[in-house]
């Protein structure tokens, strides 16, 4: 590299060519001339490149949204915009569909459906069938969605599990298109802890379907998890309506300083380790960790407002296991602005690639709740509390279920990751292909005069 000495350097034969000698002005002006040439290509660069997804690591102050508001969902592997065809099939079109959503005789009323951590059943069945990815054509749809309710139904005494089972496989058994795909290509919700389990077969009938579900592991309480990280999609817990909707929630955030408790628990015992743990601690030390008993019935019962009004009194919401390994108060903790501290190891978490979860709640090991856990949380400073609270606030709108016509929403997210999952070439066992296209099946008859009952495996 060139001295950058004011004295001129003597380049031997070659100084004849050279009228003026090499200054330091004219060595720094060429050196001016390289860095700018470099950072000036740079900016080419990056201005003439697709423009990747925000990346939450990096720039998370913008959130998932851009300045417009506008959702905006990594490219890679999802496309640049959605660009889906969807078939919801109707209740009167399969027999046997009005049975898994209202029950055998009926009864089963669809707002009933809508509360507690079922209502995701219900709101994406009725956010799809308004959603303008929406398709009444079979033969162009890329995904077909099949509703149900049946943890409601089976809640409320419509199905028991016996006819939950066989109401389902008469309902697959009548759907061509389900049996040209082995099932691919359609999707099934089930809401709660229990997942897929809810319908006893479904290892053998929608084993190769889209299953959409809080819950992503159940090993602890089966011997296979219903759950497929390749194929299957983590969808968020029902936030009750009043703490989601635009406007004015009905319980409003408190200002940290004015937060009775640093951490509380808000949940029933159930004889869980975890959460007896956190019992007991709250009895050692009530005046940090809050542990009310919930009364679900009587004149101390927990109404809605109640149950978040003690939510929002402390800064760490800790949500342990239940019966399964999701938990409904990660979710709620969000809309009263208490960083969630999850204190379930096999928790799957939606929509990972553009929520980095770190930066908006803490993941403690499950094993280690006790005083040191309280000492921890005393430990984080509230102005690193508060940044995850401001993060959160720009995430949260991933967990409300509202039309993708919104600019977020949760549904929005499910069909960006449903987007991943479209296969435009469908196949199963029982589907072949000749050399002029068509698709017949074992009989060697077409696909266009396949007649219900299907076969099932």
């Amino acid at each position: 590299m060139a001295s950058l000495s004011s004295k001129p350097r003597n380049f031997g034969a070659y100084s004849h060519y050279y009228a003026t000698p090499c200054t330091r002005t004219h060595q720094i002006g060429a050196l001016f001339l390289v860095v700018s040439t470099f950072f000036l290509t740079r900016l080419f660069d990056q201005c003439y490149s697709v423009t990747p997804a925000i990346d939450l690591h990096r720039t998370y102050s913008s959130a998932v949204t851009s300045d417009d508001g506008v959702l905006r969902w990594p490219e890679r592997g999802y496309g640049s915009h959605l660009s889906l065809k969807m078939y919801v099939y109707d209740e009167n079109e399969i027999d046997g569909l009005k049975e898994l959503m209202y029950g055998r005789d009926g009864s089963v009323k669809t707002a009933a459906c809508l509360k507690g951590q079922w209502g995701s059943q219900v709101k994406i069945h009725k956010l799809l069938m308004e959603s303008k990815f929406r398709t009444s054509k079979k033969e162009e749809a890329d995904l077909f969605f099949v509703p149900a309710y049946v943890k409601c139904v089976r809640m409320l005494g419509g199905l028991s599990d016996k006819e939950i089972n066989q109401t389902y496989v008469k309902v697959l058994s009548r759907m061509p298109y389900f049996r040209r795909s082995g099932g691919r290509d359609h999707i099934f919700v089930f809401p709660s802890g229990a997942g897929a389990h809810l319908f006893r077969s479904w290892s053998t009938f929608i084993n190769r379907s889209i299953i959409l579900t809080p819950e992503g592991d159940r090993t602890d309480k089966k011997d296979t998890t219903a759950f497929n990280t390749w194929k299957d999609i983590i969808i968020p817990g029902n936030v009750d309506d009043a703490m989601t909707r635009n406007g004015r929630p009905d319980v409003l955030p408190l200002p940290l300083s004015k937060r009775k408790y640093l951490a509380n628990y808000l949940g029933r015992a159930q004889g869980k380790a975890g959460r007896l743990k956190l019992i007991d601690l709250s009895k050692q030390y009530p005046d940090k960790l809050e542990c009310p008993d919930l009364k679900f019935s009587g004149t101390e019962k927990f109404g809605r407002t109640t149950y978040f009004e003690h939510l929002r009194n402390a800064k760490f919401c800790l949500a342990p296991r239940g019966e399964s390994s999701w938990t409904l108060r990660f979710y709620e903790s969000f809309f009263v602005e208490c960083v969630p501290v999850l204190l379930s190891d096999h928790a799957e978490l939606p929509f990972q690639n553009v929520i980095d979860y770190a930066q908006v709640s803490i993941k403690w090991p499950s094993s280690r709740i006790g005083a040191e856990l309280l000492d921890y949380l005393a430990s984080v400073p509230d102005r690193d509390i508060e940044g995850m609270i401001a993060r959160g606030r720009k995430i949260r709108c991933l967990f409300v279920y509202g039309p993708d016509s919104a600019p977020c929403s949760a549904v929005k997210g499910i069909l960006w990751e449903l987007q991943r999952k479209v296969r435009h070439f469908q196949q199963s066992t029982e589907t072949f292909w000749l050399h002029n296209g068509s698709f017949v099946n074992r009989e060697l008859v077409h696909f266009s005069s396949w007649r219900p009952p299907m076969p099932l495996p």
